[in-house]
């Protein structure tokens, strides 16, 4: 995808392997298979062949490469210059990318700054070389969009890195790469791309001249490849372009139903650096300061050097003949991964991290509750530690979630003044008034998660995570088959759901029905989180039947958001100017008609999550 300067870019992409004398199926062949295809209009189109060069930089330990980071700069193509990739949310990627400019071997001064929490001020050098010569095929549609893009890539690479470990030496040592890149993992991103809210090294200009001195030393060292020659592959990537996600999976489906098989590797770099050992925690940045009287405690590993080895098959490995507790390993291991890649996000307080961590959160809690016997572990004690970091996640979440409804809700009344001239919500200014009022709740909730993330107790929570993924202790139940013992769960889950329902459709109007939607909301999202936990086990009956509870769970969800607004509504007209008191009066009278309508669209809702076809993989 072609991207601007400066700019963060969403890339979902798959790969794949392929002999070097191999015929590449053409997306041709597959066209007619795509859904709405004669509707669409698709075709094939050729964006002709490019040589890139690409000099990639780390550390010498690859801190970056553990921390699932990595930076390069690349020549030729359509987007040149030097790209930050790192971990999103969802165990997405986020790209960056600043112009080449006339550095060669010195990162720009901007990405040097967003690595530095993980680097821990360390120099990076250059650490591999890959020139891929590359033929691209695009899929457009009838107006010439290109949704998708496959490029046929021939690859030489070699390790700069001196003293880099051979793949024997590292399978003997229990080494190996924490590229983070399991085999056939899409890729994706979405929000900012910052590795770490604060650098944890002084001054650019002297880590600049720090990786001038390091970069000489390598070349000094490094006459050539340092692992004995140069590594030649041939890999096919589908990337998604302007496309939407169903028709990516759709192209993946038939590609691989043509014989492609899913590359080993995430990366190229994981690829040429594969063996290498992963990195220490990062080195403390010296200061120049006082030695303090009794030696300094060793600081808890941050989130961002932790590796995740989990101790289950890759998902796409898992199928209704795995054992059980593989796919709820495999599950929580997801979830583990996608706290650790929010964590530097939350801190950077970049958008929708904050919501990103903690629904893993409560993936994690839900899953362990649903299928938790299907570990010898308890998991009570950690499902309420995970309680503890999603109730503290959700002060921050709730609070941005309320201001953003209510600033959006007062502003839209400026679009109708003529149904009262004279109200004060026409001037304009109230909607940067609620946000002023609003803005230090979230600041006050936003503080607090930051403290909490700091703290032994959340590191203490990690460990347990890890070790719950890494070591896990399956039950007799745990080892059967999947297809037999998955499904009841989730059919319990729904039972409690249903029951929720019923008892909220007979209650009186009032607190007694909201209370009672709300507990049904709750139930709801568990029961998705349960079927979405083995929709890589039953696939397109589990994805259907979750999102139609999805759909359940976000009407329920308006309504219960309505209540809460309602309910902080009055507390802060209570202290609020006149003006602002006067348009929430207004958003009252608005939530209390919001809240009727969707009590009304829930009977709808309801009936079509108990659809028969929904529940026929259902015991």
């Amino acid at each position: 995808m072609v991207n601007q300067p400066g700019k963060v870019h969403e890339e979902i992409e798959v790969k794949y392997d392929l002999a070097a004398d191999a015929e590449l199926p053409a997306l041709s062949s597959v066209l007619h298979e795509l859904p709405d295809a004669e509707e669409r209009g698709y075709r094939e189109g050729d964006l002709g062949e490019h040589e890139l060069e690409a000099t990639y930089f780390d550390t010498r330990d690859l801190r970056l490469s553990a921390a699932r980071t990595t930076l390069r700069r690349r020549t030729g193509g359509h987007d040149a210059g030097w790209h930050l990739k790192t971990p999103g949310s969802d165990g997405a990627r986020i790209e960056r990318q600043v112009p080449l400019g006339r550095a060669v071997k010195t990162v720009p001064a901007a990405l040097r700054r967003l690595v530095e929490d993980v680097t821990g001020g360390e120099p990076l050098v250059p650490v591999a070389q890959i020139t891929t010569h590359r033929t691209v095929r695009t899929l457009l549609d009838a107006a010439g969009t290109r949704l998708l893009e496959l490029a046929d890539d021939r690859v030489q690479a070699r390790r700069l890195v001196a003293g880099a470990p051979t793949d024997a030496q590292a399978d003997a040592e229990g080494g190996g790469l924490a590229s983070g890149a399991a085999g056939g993992a899409v890729v994706g991103a979405a929000g900012g791309a910052a590795v770490g809210a604060a650098p944890g090294a002084a001054g650019g200009a002297a880590v600049g001249a720090a990786v001038g001195a390091a970069v000489s030393a390598v070349d000094e060292l490094t006459d050539g490849p340092t692992d004995g020659g140069p590594q030649v592959w041939r890999e096919v990537e589908l990337e998604l372009v302007d496309g939407d996600r169903e028709l990516f999976d759709a192209v993946d489906a038939r590609l691989r139903e043509a014989g492609l098989q899913v590359a080993g590797t995430g990366s190229k770099l994981a690829r040429v650096l594969s063996g290498a050992r992963p990195a220490p925690a990062p080195a403390p940045v010296v200061r120049h300061e006082p030695e303090p009287a009794t030696p300094a405690e060793e600081p808890a590993p941050r989130p961002a050097d932790r590796v995740l080895t989990p101790a289950a098959p890759r998902r796409t490995d898992l199928g209704p003949g795995s054992r059980a507790g593989d796919v709820l390993v495999a599950h929580l291991a997801e979830q583990v991964q996608r706290i650790l890649d929010q964590d530097p996000r939350v801190r950077a307080d970049e958008p929708d991290s904050v919501h990103a961590m903690r629904v893993a959160t409560r993936r994690l809690r839900s899953a362990l509750k649903t299928y938790g016997s299907l570990l010898t572990t308890p998991t009570k004690p950690v499902r309420d530690e995970l309680r503890w970091l999603a109730a503290e996640l959700g002060e921050a979440r709730d609070a941005e979630v309320l201001r953003d409804r209510l600033v959006q809700s007062v502003a839209s009344l400026d679009h109708a003044p003529e149904e009262q001239p004279a109200d004060p919500a026409a001037t304009g200014a109230v909607p940067q008034l609620v946000r002023e009022q609003l803005e230090g709740d979230y600041r006050t909730a936003h503080d607090r998660v930051l403290r909490e993330l700091d703290s032994e107790r959340y590191q203490s929570l990690l460990d347990v995570l890890q070790d719950l993924v890494e070591r896990p202790q399956l039950s007799d139940r745990g080892r059967r088959k999947a297809r037999t013992v998955l499904p009841k769960r989730v059919v319990k889950s729904f039972g409690s759901l249903a029951d929720l329902v019923r008892r909220a459709q007979h209650a009186d109007a009032g607190t007694e029905r909201d209370e009672l939607l709300h507990e049904a909301r709750k139930a709801a999202k568990q029961t998705r989180y349960a079927a979405e936990a083995v929709v890589v086990v039953f696939g397109k009956d589990a994805k259907r039947f979750a999102k139609a509870v999805t759909e359940l769970q976000e009407v329920l969800g308006e309504h219960q958001d309505s209540v809460v607004t309602r309910q902080r509504l009055t507390d802060l007209a209570s202290t609020a100017r006149p003006e602002v008191a006067f348009a929430y009066g207004r958003l009252f009278e608005q939530e209390e008609a919001h809240a009727a309508a969707t009590e009304a669209e829930v009977e709808e809702v309801w009936a079509a999550a108990r659809a028969k076809r929904l529940h026929r993989w259902l015991p």
